[in-house]
């Protein structure tokens, strides 16, 4: 369990891991994805400190916070809840964290490691789904495998892990012309689209894994994800839920992340 070895750390460095986490603005879903961390920071023993921020906020004040968390030897790791207000860069305020304090793996620097095979923090979405297939026992090596979706925080980097773990892999999008042909061959499916019920039974092939991304929210009031989960269950071999499925294990893989970073200062500082 992460949480018997946190509190060995801390016995053994004097004090526990802490992340920071910021979020800027209303946004429900953002606010519910915080709460989650703080809970299983909480559960882990990581110290937790959320800064709220008004959706007012300007890129430069965003930025000189997170310069001062930079600059707190305290804190570990910073995590920027995305999406940000619509007036803010983003990429301006990721690029902004310090490199060793980056539990999301979003730095530029750390995604240029992640695609040269070098050691980097791996992004927490697609780090929990490669654990989570593992857990399954499922075989990833020579396995065709199709990701829908190429955001750089999910469908790219999926794209990549799966690669250096020797799948065949597909990057499909919006784009994509004849989409469950190329869906249907997979072996593995990884839909990250944000596309309530894209894809449908007719577009899985039989015994296939398929992982949900998609967090959607439907007229009702519902959560769903872009797999039709009821018709595409009956079908595959392994399946994950929304909510339920991907989700605990993006948080699981900050919580990781997180005590990574803060072992890598720790013992920079021992070392010094």
């Amino acid at each position: 369990m992460l949480s018997s070895s946190v509190a060995q750390y801390a016995a053994q460095y004097g004090r526990t891991p802490h992340l920071a986490v910021i979020i800027a603005g209303d946004d429900e879903g953002s606010k519910s994805y915080v709460r989650a961390k703080a809970r299983a920071s909480a559960e882990t023993g990581i110290r937790n400190t959320t800064i709220e921020l008004p959706a007012t906020v300007s890129q430069q004040e965003l930025c000189d916070l997170v310069q001062s968390l930079n600059a707190d030897d305290d804190v570990d790791g910073i995590l920027v809840q995305l999406p940000l207000p619509e007036h803010i860069d983003s990429c301006a305020v990721i690029s902004s964290v310090a490199l060793e304090k980056d539990v999301d793996g979003f730095h530029p620097l750390n995604v240029a490691a992640l695609w040269q095979k070098r050691p980097c923090t791996p992004p927490c979405t697609p780090r929990g789904i490669i654990r989570l297939l593992d857990a399954a026992g499922v075989e990833i090596e020579g396995k065709r495998a199709v990701v829908v979706g190429r955001s750089n925080i999910v469908g790219m980097p999926m794209s990549k892990m799966l690669l250096d773990r020797n799948a065949t892999v597909t990057t499909a999008h919006s784009r994509t012309k004849d989409l469950g042909a190329i869906t249907s061959e997979a072996e593995i499916l990884v839909v990250a689209a944000g596309s309530p019920h894209l894809i449908k039974a007719d577009m899985v092939r039989d015994g296939a894994v398929v992982i949900d991304v998609g967090v959607n929210r439907t007229p009702d009031g519902h959560l769903c994800g872009d797999v039709d989960f009821d018709a595409v269950a009956a079908k595959a071999s392994v399946i994950t839920p929304v909510p339920g499925g991907v989700g605990p294990m993006t948080i699981c893989s900050l919580m990781e992340n997180t005590v990574e970073c803060y072992l890598k200062r720790m013992n920079n500082v021992a070392g010094k």
